[in-house]
């Protein structure tokens, strides 16, 4: 028996509780996407300011989906800690920023 599976042995994982909590992390990025969005079209910004102000935000709330949602242990809440916690969902959120970006920024400059 390797270390893994006698980890899996001792902490099974419940794939229910893995895609639950999967989805919490794609709602909560989808969320703030387009806040992030509403914020950068307000501030007026443009071309790279407004992506690097994108992926800093996303960023920030990883680091705080890390400190808070899976307190510090993210291997204890995710199957792929790595891929589900600070990468996942990161490019699906892009065209919602994208869109509320503009809008706002169109709003805003009109």
């Amino acid at each position: 028996m390797t270390e893994e599976e006698r980890q899996l042995a001792i902490n099974p994982i419940v794939q229910s509780s893995v895609q639950h909590n999967t989805q919490v992390i794609s709602n909560i990025r989808n969320l703030t996407a387009s806040l992030f969005g509403v914020a950068a079209g307000t501030l007026g910004l443009e071309s790279y300011p407004g992506f690097i102000f994108y992926l800093l935000g996303t960023l920030i709330v990883s680091v705080l989906l890390f400190m808070f949602r899976a307190e510090g242990q993210p291997s204890k809440y995710f199957h792929r800690p790595m891929s589900d916690l600070w990468l996942g969902e990161v490019f699906g959120g892009l065209s919602g920023f994208v869109l509320t970006w503009t809008l706002f920024y169109g709003l805003v400059r009109a």
